[in-house]
């Protein structure tokens, strides 16, 4: 123990990678400071999975009311209570909260330090009430926020953000989502089901994180049939009265643009991604590198930053926003500052990623875009969900997969997807690329009949060919099941 420092390992921020590096770090020191000023709870809970899938089970539940007809089971019309909808949203997202709130109280009092912090040098913090302390090393885990353009001011109390949403009382009359990743893509189809008037705002024709050409087209097609969706639009932004009004010309795949138009809306949502909280830490005063975003350049093996004993780990990366990759990243990071100066590297999970919609979107392993700029020799399979046999038996026959298989080896590298039950789905391809499979000995796993893994079996049937290690399956064949 070095007792020149006032303690061992600083933290600062006490959300989900903040709380997970406090965790850590006390497995092999008690000189521990976990700090935050701002209200408790995680960016997950109190604004981002859990709320977001409250106001989703919400729509999805009136989109299966209203669509029951094809089961020859008719429901009548739906009638949705706004305010009943939102009570709900906030009183389980409150519970959520809850249990943060409670996790903290359960770390030693002494440890915790309600304050804001910034640093003065690379081993010193100042406090927001002057004092100050030192560590042998600090860990940055201050979160993200939202990411709001300057042209977006224009809407004035009418601008909005994800974190505003869930508060409201009863649902919105009219609203205009800029941004078609994850949080738009979620938010504007629940509000749109749920009676919202939505209009869709994206650019460079981006469907969430979809890389794969035909999926990307496919997404665009399928959420288009929802709700009114620009997915390259040029939008000029005003205010009058108690409206926002935008005004807008969409340019097409092929590089064609419409007339212009325009529209009112009682909100303008901002859904155009985060940005990480790390500018008022003084980091001007520390000896790290930071990027063009003003975030410390860091070591996603080991959290480190360059050659310092400052860590981050957590939405404050500005990379991976995603509750399982802050957690992942709050344990290194904490482990690493707890035995600094003696820092190792750790190989971190297969990449997995979800978006709730409907149909869902999910990502395991290397995207399409990602094997394209590595240089990697792949080969896709495969699958379209319109005619595959249990997406129909259930009325959900909507999307597609594709997987991707090294050339040579048959080792199975990633996929994308597009369809029902992608969260599901993910996990499993996600967990096959964790163990090492090849294309050949996921197929060597066995395939229950009818469910919707069969259109993977198809797809990485599909691979096998392509790569040369077996036969594309006959159309429709017995052992696949109808429509496998």
């Amino acid at each position: 123990m070095t007792e020149e420092y006032d303690i061992d390992v600083a933290i600062i921020g006490a959300g989900t990678a903040g709380m997970a590096a406090y965790r850590e770090a006390r497995k092999t020191t008690d000189r521990v400071a976990l700090i935050d000023g701002g209200p408790l709870g995680t960016t997950c809970a109190r604004v981002g999975c859990m709320p977001s899938k409250l106001l989703i089970a919400a729509a999805e539940a009136a989109h299966r009311a209203e669509n029951t007809g094809i089961f020859g089971v008719e429901t009548g019309k739906v009638e949705i209570d706004g305010r009943a909808v939102m009570a709900r949203v906030r009183s389980e997202r409150d519970r959520f909260v809850g249990f943060v709130h409670d996790a903290v109280a359960g770390f030693d009092d002494e440890h915790i330090i309600r304050r804001y912090a910034k640093f003065v040098d690379d081993s010193t913090l100042e406090l927001d009430n002057g004092e100050r302390l030192t560590a042998r090393s600090i860990v940055i885990a201050t979160g993200s926020r939202p990411n709001i353009p300057p042209p977006f001011e224009a809407a004035g109390d009418r601008l909005i953000t994800n974190d505003d949403v869930f508060d409201f009382e009863d649902l919105p009359g009219r609203v205009a989502v800029f941004g078609a990743g994850v949080i738009g893509l979620e938010l504007g189809q629940a509000l749109a089901r749920l009676g919202t008037d939505v209009h869709l705002f994206g650019r460079q024709h981006r469907v969430g994180p979809l890389s794969d050409p035909k999926l990307v087209a496919l997404g665009r097609e399928l959420f288009a049939h929802e709700f009114p969706t620009h997915w390259h639009a040029d939008a000029a932004i005003s205010r009058e009265g108690d409206e926002v009004v935008i005004s807008w010309t969409n340019t097409d795949p092929d590089g064609k643009t419409s007339e212009p138009h325009e529209a009112r809306f009682d909100y303008l949502l901002a859904a155009t991604g985060r940005r990480a909280n790390v500018d008022k830490l003084g980091l001007e005063n520390t000896s790290v590198e930071l990027d063009e975003r003003g975030v410390p350049i860091y070591d996603p093996l080991s959290m480190r930053a360059g050659e310092s004993d400052i860590f981050i780990a957590g939405d404050g990366t500005a990379d991976l926003p995603l509750l399982h990759e802050a957690a992942d990243e709050g344990r290194l990071a904490g482990e690493n500052a707890a035995r600094f100066p003696h820092s190792y590297r750790r190989a971190r999970r297969t990449p997995l990623g979800i978006v709730f919609t409907d149909p869902q979107i999910g990502m395991a392993g290397t995207r399409h875009a990602d094997l394209i700029a590595e240089g990697i020799e792949f080969e896709t399979g495969e699958v379209s969900y319109a005619d595959q046999g249990r997406a129909r038996v259930m009325n959900v026959n909507k999307g597609a997969l594709h997987v991707y298989g090294e050339v040579g080896t048959g080792r199975f590298l990633g996929a994308e997807m597009i369809g029902p039950n992608a969260e599901h789905i993910a996990h499993l391809l996600a967990w096959a690329i964790e163990s090492r499979l090849t294309v050949s000995e996921i197929l060597d796993r066995p395939f229950y009949h009818p469910v919707l893994e069969e259109g993977v079996r198809t797809a990485l049937r599909n691979l096998n060919a392509a790569l040369g290690f077996g036969a594309n399956p006959p159309l429709r064949c017995i052992d696949c099941g109808p429509g496998g």
